[in-house]
């Protein structure tokens, strides 16, 4: 009689000798509350800010928005971190968009939807986020047809005889050259817009809109906020992180003049403004948080040491919780595809954000957490006491408390683990941890997520096991896929 083999993805995770009981649950630090600010979070569980790509093309709230994020409340965890979700008026694609009044009432379907599933356990933080204009990598042939930059630079790096002709005729000699001798002719900027598709920075003050962020953001943030408030979010998350505008002015790479970058107080600057501009919106019984790097991870990136210093002043500043990211950056990311845009999670940053178990030998299992306790160590010893969420290949009990007890976090976050079981808190708070869906940690739902595909999981997405639920559940555009985890009936005790 054949026998099965075990899945080998399951030999390369973190091991579990047993599960803690009901009781030993119920005791634990990882289910014990936590204030932040002016909200009580039952647990220490959180869900980090995961995009899935269901809203509307209009970034407004839709049903399978809500399904994602019912299905996770479902599970009870102390707190969700709604996807970052975009602070202006503007086009965006299916990202959910606050930047306008006319979104609140889908806000606060979803808002209504998360408290009826947890039965008012969870509490709902909306991750609020800008983010500067990226562009698709163009064909070869278009870039330098029509976007090089031909300036008398461009022309002093040309043989003599090519310099003085015009516009049209360079562009037709660029056309010519092998990858190698472009790269000599064109500026780096001009070099990466061709290879990697044109990316706005914080730094490009020639352009109006970007000079001008430090007066129009602080007043964008807070609206924003006000409608998360109006929507009945318990409070917000600033996205300081990653790839995006608030983080790139944390940059070490930011060297602006005008008093926003190069010295780490103009780096801190405006994300103090933001800050201040929020909370005077939203009052001080609205939770207001953030979301910033422990390390960039890039060539002349911010390091801990900058961290540390951002923690202090944003703690001082009021803060009500600190969440601990790493990487995610797109000045290491990966050449895309002709017609794709750079994606910040492909490089050896973005392998840091969301390690998996082919990274390296020591593994992806709480990897950042040496970053969020260097963070926390610094604040306590100034004598504050805000809480800092650690976060980054969490997938145990024994990993989550043994983080807490050694005052490594305040609240240990489960992004990946959760999205392949929903139910994970629930089962290990009924001492039911053995039932757990374990996530395999190879990013799956990543590659998902970078081609703008509806996120799922590969441990739940092509399992119609579950009869008639299974036939109502959402499906994705091709069909193949089911949208939410099946749900779990526990068994009787």
């Amino acid at each position: 009689m054949a026998t099965s083999r075990p899945d080998k993805r399951l030999l390369r995770l973190l091991p579990v000798e047993r599960w803690p009981s009901s009781e030993e649950a119920r005791a634990s630090r990882w289910f014990s509350p936590v204030a932040l600010g002016p909200v009580l979070a039952h647990e220490r569980t959180w869900i980090p800010a995961m995009v899935p790509w269901r809203a509307t093309d209009d970034g407004f709230v839709s049903e399978r928005v809500i399904e994602w994020y019912r299905r996770f409340a479902e599970g009870r965890p102390g707190v969700i971190v709604v996807e970052a979700t975009g602070i202006r008026d503007v086009p965006s694609g299916p990202l959910l968009r606050a930047g306008h009044d006319r979104f609140v009432p889908g806000l606060r379907r979803l808002a209504d939807a998360v408290r009826e599933a947890s039965a008012g356990r969870t509490r709902l933080f909306l991750q609020i986020i800008d983010f500067l204009s990226i562009k698709r990598r163009p064909p070869r042939d278009v870039f330098l047809s029509r976007f090089a930059t031909i300036d008398e630079a461009l022309r002093s790096r040309l043989p003599a005889d090519l310099a003085s002709l015009d516009s049209s005729a360079v562009r037709a000699h660029l056309g010519t050259l092998d990858d190698e001798a472009l790269r000599s002719v064109l500026s780096p900027r001009d070099h990466e817009s061709l290879t990697m598709g044109h990316r706005e920075r914080v730094t490009d003050v020639h352009l109006p809109h970007v000079r001008d962020l430090p007066a129009t953001l602080p007043p964008l943030f807070s609206a924003a906020a006000r409608r998360a408030r109006d929507a009945g979010f318990d409070g917000v998350e600033l996205h300081y992180a990653h790839a995006y505008t608030m983080a790139s002015f944390l940059s070490r790479r930011n060297d602006r003049a005008d008093g926003y970058g190069a010295s780490r107080e103009g780096r801190m600057r405006l994300p103090l403004e933001v800050l201040a501009a929020v909370r005077a919106e939203v009052g001080r019984d609205f939770a207001v948080g953030c979301r910033f790097l422990g390390d960039e991870v890039i060539e002349g990136g911010s390091r801990i040491d900058d961290a540390i210093a951002f923690g202090l002043a944003f703690a001082r500043a009021g803060m009500d919780f600190l969440s601990v990211s790493k990487g995610g950056r797109f000045e290491d990311a990966r050449a895309p595809k002709v017609g794709e845009a750079a994606y910040p999670y492909t490089g050896p940053s973005g392998h840091e954000c969301m390690p998996t178990v082919h990274i390296d030998a020591p593994g992806p299992f709480g990897r950042n957490v040496s970053l969020a306790r260097d963070i926390r160590r610094a604040l306590r010893a100034e004598g504050l006491d805000t809480p800092v969420v650690t976060a980054g290949g969490f997938a145990t009990f024994e990993q989550a408390e043994a983080a807490l007890v050694a005052q490594d976090a305040d609240v240990v976050a489960v992004a990946r683990q959760a999205l392949a079981d929903p139910d994970f808190f629930e089962k290990i708070r009924r001492g039911h941890g053995e039932e757990i869906r374990r996530c395999f940690f190879t990013n799956y739902c990543e590659a998902l997520d970078q081609s703008h595909k509806e996120v799922t999981c590969q441990r739940w997405d092509r399992d119609f096991s579950d009869g008639d639920a299974a036939a109502l559940a959402p499906r994705s555009l091709d069909g193949k896929r089911r949208l939410t985890a099946p749900a779990w009936t526990p068994p009787s005790d």
